[in-house]
Formats: structure tokens, C-alpha cells, sequence
């Protein structure tokens, strides 16, 4: 009996680590993404981006969050006090959660430990992460109704509109990798992706399913409310979009969640599309089972890039032509992608 619970206790005191490093990470990675944004906006556009605040400006994410705690914190007169304050908590809540599936890696054997690098494996990873997702539209909502604002609320309506809308279209290109893999485990997804074709080819989502990537990830950055989908803060429109009546760290959890979100939407394509914590040659049980949380990481942090890189390459679209590319392209494709893949299944 002792020696049960001496085991459960261990056991929780791991998860509840593990839980800690990945918040930890997560928080981290999300600010020095504003950093790694201002810098590949430069270099873009021929400058130098951040340089004052320490080293190569490295100390920038710092300053910004100081800022952000030491500004002057006020509510709008005429909001909805409670609902205005519970807004930007649900959106950076529900942000946080979804990491909870993501595999990082295989296992970890150091120090004499045997971790699971995965908070928890649920047997429906994908549709844990899909709800999560889903639930972000209602921080966004009742912050831009809570402020009392009619461009707060334009920018909430489009927010929680343009997201529903390629949600659908995101689910729906996520049912065809399902069929391929037989399971919504993400952990059994990542596993899937073992090993090559012919030799060299990796055996990865993305080469049976590029067509469901392609649509995923133009779903992704809309989710993301990033360009060349973030109508919501359209500034010659709508101001500051649904955080305009926003301050201080309320403000700031808003968009770090937005930031957050991007870094979970690109492990989540690492994971379902690009083979996770494999890669060719590479075994992701070396140096104690780390090698594979440098590959996810490695993966993801180059998915971060390239929603920079759009992000400064690409104009924005009109509404209209957001609304038409939803519901008018992506989601037949997607419906198209999901036949094809059943009836390939079926064949081969």
C-alpha cells in the first residue's frame, strides 16, 4: 500500500513538473516570438528592428512586459466590469490548455527518471485541441461586447465569424489524416509518421495529405487572426479591433495569447503533418530521449518563421474575399480532399 502511493506520488510530482516546464516554455517562447517578429520584419524590410534594450535588443520582450504591468489599468464607463475583466483570462486560458497533448518528445531517461514527455495522451488529442480552439472565440467575444464599444464589437463579430468559418474547414481537413491514421491520438499520429518510403522518403502526413496540409495551414493562420487574415485589428478600420478599449496587462494577455497560439498551431502542424519528433536517421530516444524534443521544437520554430514571413510578405485580404475563401474554396477542397482520400484507402 506504501509503495502504491509512494508510486502515484512520484508520478504526480512528474506530471506536475513536466506541466510547469511546458508552461514555462510556452510563456517563454511566446515572448521572445514578439522579439523574433521584430527581427524578421527588419530583415525584410532592410533595418535594424530592436537594439536598445541589451544586447541586439534581446531584452526587448522584458521591457515590454514592465511596460505592460506599470501602465495605468482602467475599465471603459459603461462596460460590463466583470465580463471586461474575464475576457482576456478565457482567451490566454484557453491558449495555455492546448499544449497539454502535444507530444515533445518520446520519453525522458535521465537522472534516473522514465518521464513521459506528453502532459496527457488522450485517446481524442484531436478533438481536445479542435474544442480548445474552438472556445477562443468566446474570450475575443466578451471582451469587444464587454468594452461598450461599436469597433470593439466589429472586430469581436469578424473575430468569432472568420474563426467558426475556418474552423470547419480545419476540422474537415484533419477527418482525412484521421482516416489515413486510424486514430485521434496525437501521440498515435506522431508514431504513424515512423520510418521512410524507399529508403529517403519520410513517412510524413504531408507527402500522403498535401493537399489537407495546404488547407490547414491557411486555416491556421486565420485561427491565429494572423496576417493575411487579421481583419479583427484592422487599424484603418476598426481601430485596435476588439481589444481597442483594452490597457495595460489586460491588453498585453491578449496579445500574448495570440502569440501563444501561433507557436501551439505550429506544433500542431509538426506533430500531424511533419512527423513530430521523427526525422530520417535521426533516432528520437538519443541523449536520454531529448533528440526528439529538439526535432518538434526545430520543426515548430520554422513554422513560427514562415507565419512571420507571411506575415510581412503578404497584404491583408478584404472581408468579403476572407468569407468567400472559407466558405467557397477551402471547405469544398476540404470536402474534395476527404472523398479522395477515403476512396484511395479504399483502392490501395
Amino acid at each position: 500500500m506504501i509503495a502504491t502511493l509512494l508510486f502515484i506520488t512520484a508520478a504526480v510530482l512528474q506530471k506536475m513538473a513536466l506541466i510547469l516546464i511546458v508552461f514555462a516554455i510556452t510563456l517563454g517562447i511566446a515572448a521572445y516570438s514578439t522579439y523574433g517578429e521584430r527581427k524578421v520584419a527588419a530583415f525584410i524590410q532592410d533595418r535594424l528592428g530592436p537594439d536598445r534594450a541589451g544586447p541586439f535588443g534581446i531584452l526587448q520582450p522584458l521591457a515590454d512586459g514592465v511596460k505592460m504591468f506599470t501602465k495605468e489599468d482602467f475599465i471603459p464607463e459603461g462596460s460590463n466590469r466583470l465580463l471586461f475583466i474575464l475576457g482576456p483570462g478565457v482567451f490566454i486560458f484557453v491558449a495555455l490548455m492546448t499544449s497539454a497533448v502535444i507530444p515533445w518528445g518520446t520519453v525522458f531517461t535521465g537522472f534516473g527518471l522514465n518521464l513521459d514527455l506528453q502532459v496527457t495522451d488522450v485517446n481524442i488529442g484531436i478533438l481536445y485541441v479542435m474544442g480548445f480552439v474552438s472556445l477562443g472565440v468566446y474570450g475575443i467575444m466578451i471582451g469587444g461586447w464587454a468594452s461598450n464599444n461599436k469597433y470593439s464589437l466589429f472586430g469581436a463579430i469578424r473575430a468569432s465569424s472568420q474563426m467558426i468559418s475556418y474552423e470547419l474547414a480545419m476540422g474537415l481537413s484533419l477527418i482525412a489524416v484521421i482516416m489515413l491514421t486510424g486514430t485521434l491520438s496525437l501521440r498515435g499520429i506522431a508514431d504513424g509518421q515512423a520510418g521512410t518510403w524507399l529508403g529517403f522518403i519520410p513517412q510524413w502526413n504531408v507527402i500522403a495529405q498535401p493537399l489537407g496540409f495546404f488547407i490547414f495551414f491557411i486555416c491556421a493562420l486565420a485561427e491565429t487572426n494572423r496576417a493575411p487574415f487579421d481583419l479583427p485589428e484592422c487599424e484603418t478600420e476598426l481601430v485596435g479591433g476588439y481589444h481597442t478599449e483594452y490597457s495595460a496587462m489586460k491588453l498585453g494577455f491578449f496579445l500574448f495569447a495570440e502569440y501563444i497560439n501561433m507557436f501551439i498551431s505550429s506544433a500542431v502542424i509538426a506533430t500531424v503533418y511533419f512527423g513530430a519528433y521523427h526525422f530520417p536517421g535521426i533516432n528520437p530516444d538519443w541523449m536520454w530521449g531529448l533528440m526528439g524534443t529538439i526535432v518538434i521544437f526545430a520543426k515548430t520554430f520554422f513554422f513560427i518563421f514562415v507565419f512571420m514571413w507571411i506575415r510581412w510578405t503578404l497584404p491583408r485580404f478584404r472581408y468579403d474575399q476572407l468569407m468567400h475563401l472559407g466558405w467557397k474554396v477551402l471547405i469544398p477542397l476540404a470536402i474534395l480532399n476527404m472523398l479522395l482520400t477515403g476512396g484511395a484507402s479504399l483502392l490501395f
